[in-house]
């Protein structure tokens, strides 16, 4: 699982930092990557498009150099609906979730894409889910 484990040290690494909080939000991430009705990380990835970020987002995807967002970019990106229930299941304010997916979000994207393409159901959703479980 050497993709996820990767991913699995980051996300820890930076929750033990942060506390609860930043655990809780990466578990919320998490939700949404694996979200079917929302679309998972097609579903962002779209979502994204639809909002003028998609070369952003494609960046992340690709195996190029990650190009940086602003949280007011995430915020539009990932939809002010799901930024308040994050900050919600958090215990944090919307800028703060906004602030820390601005930092984390690009590298977990990278991280679940490693070969440039978004991968279709399957693997990505069983490591998605081995995640999550690393974050209960």
């Amino acid at each position: 699982m050497g993709i996820f484990d990767d991913v699995v040290g980051k996300v820890l690494g930076k929750s033990s930092e942060s506390g609860g909080e930043s655990s809780a939000l990466l578990k919320g991430v998490m939700d949404i990557l694996t979200d079917k009705e929302g679309g998972g990380l097609s579903g962002l990835v779209q979502s994204f498009q639809q909002k003028g970020l998609g070369d952003t987002i494609s960046s992340w995807i690709g195996t190029g150099q990650n190009t940086p967002i602003s949280p007011e970019q995430i915020e539009e990106g990932v939809g002010s609906e799901r930024i308040q229930n994050l900050a919600a299941k958090a215990g944090m304010s919307t800028e703060e979730v906004t602030a820390m997916l601005s930092e984390q979000l690009p590298d977990i994207v990278d991280k679940i894409t490693p070969d440039g393409v978004v991968p279709e159901g399957g693997f990505l959703d069983k490591g998605l889910e081995f995640l999550k479980s690393k974050l209960s």
